[in-house]
């Protein structure tokens, strides 16, 4: 008899790959802006494209609706300011948290404690379609590599965060996911592990996963060539600032990556305050104007209401419509202006390069 194990409390079946696939289909526009979309943000990255990337949307996406309406808004600025910057909103399906706390639309989509994965997942597959039928890019964390196997298929660029940097499961899942992928400094704020990872990921890797089928398979890849490292400060303080920055591409030179990188205006860079991310912005924009080169990009927590509410599982009906339920983020008024510098920016540093 074999024994069982008391602490798996419930086991159920999961939709397959596959399966999901099917029950959401997904149009020739999203697909078209997909592709495009990752070639793209690959020339802005490699700086054959002289715009600027901006990351921006909500910490985590807890609301469809709200989640849409922001994209609709997102969709018409960044047609507007396509010259100089490529706009990629956040999808954040999947959230880590340092303790406790809600996961995320994938592992909790009634936001009530009911766990619901496989509603999660189609949930959040039929977000991610619909965002690029409105022409816009997306960007995800990547969390859970099984989760990825759902969703990476719908994702322009993706990120690897702080606490998972380290993580050698996730550096194999990098080096077979189709997209750029940013790299997190660690939560100290130190570089080295974020460039050990973009190594490492760039090589072919063998790993145990899941086919599209849902079968337990041998999984080979060849190793993603798009990835680059994303400061975002640290329990130190700031790392945006030029002397950092420098000191990053120095050593994304020295291990033979690209010097190049995108910032992070929230999180260390903020000290968690979203208040703050227009100052780094603002910095950050001065510094472009001035003809500053290796700033790939940059990101921003933005959401349709400033700051932050707290979600009370089963009790959604207060809640605010486009406030985040995690990290606080700056309004949508604040992100147009914050947009608006920031290509005015390209433009200046566009000219200051021409005259050096």
């Amino acid at each position: 008899m074999r024994p069982v194990n008391p602490r798996i409390a419930a086991v159920e079946p999961l939709l397959t790959p596959a399966e999901l696939r099917a029950t959401v289909p997904v149009s020739d526009l999203a697909t078209q802006t997909l592709l495009s979309s990752r070639h793209e943000i690959s020339r802005v990255l490699d700086g054959t494209d002289d715009r600027l990337l901006v990351v921006t949307g909500p910490c985590s996406v807890h609301d469809a609706d709200a989640c849409l309406t922001y994209a609709e808004r997102l969709a018409h600025l960044a047609e507007e300011v396509s010259d100089t910057l490529l706009l990629v909103m956040r999808v954040y399906v999947e959230k880590p948290r340092t303790r406790l706390g809600w996961k995320g639309l994938v592992s909790d989509p009634h936001l009530n404690g009911s766990h619901d994965v496989n509603e999660g997942l189609r949930l959040s597959r039929e977000l991610l379609t619909k965002v690029l039928e409105l022409g816009l890019p997306t960007g995800c964390e990547f969390l859970d590599p099984t989760v990825a196997r759902y969703l990476s298929d719908l994702v322009s660029w993706g990120a690897i965060g702080a606490r998972t940097v380290q993580s050698q499961t996730h550096r194999a899942l990098t080096s077979g996911l189709e997209m750029p992928v940013g790299m997190k400094n660690t939560t100290t704020g130190a570089v080295g592990d974020a460039i050990d990872a973009i190594v490492c990921a760039s090589q072919g890797h063998v790993f145990p996963g899941i086919d599209d089928d849902g079968l337990a398979s041998v999984i080979e890849t060849s190793g993603n060539p798009d990835c680059h490292i994303v400061l975002r400060g640290g329990a130190e303080g700031p790392n945006y600032g030029p002397l950092d920055v420098a000191r990053t591409l120095d050593a994304l030179g020295g291990a033979g990556l690209p010097k190049r990188l995108v910032i992070d205006a929230s999180h260390g860079n903020s000290g968690k305050d979203h208040e703050r991310q227009p100052v780094v912005v603002a910095e950050v924009a001065r510094r472009i104007a001035a003809g500053e080169g290796g700033i790939a990009g940059l990101m921003v927590e933005s959401f349709l209401a400033s700051g932050r509410q707290d979600l009370v599982l089963g009790e959604t009906e207060q809640l605010t419509f486009g406030q985040s339920v995690t990290d606080a983020c700056v309004g949508w008024d604040r992100t147009t202006r914050m947009v608006a510098q920031l290509a005015d920016a390209v433009t200046a540093g566009r000219a200051a390069n021409v005259a050096a």
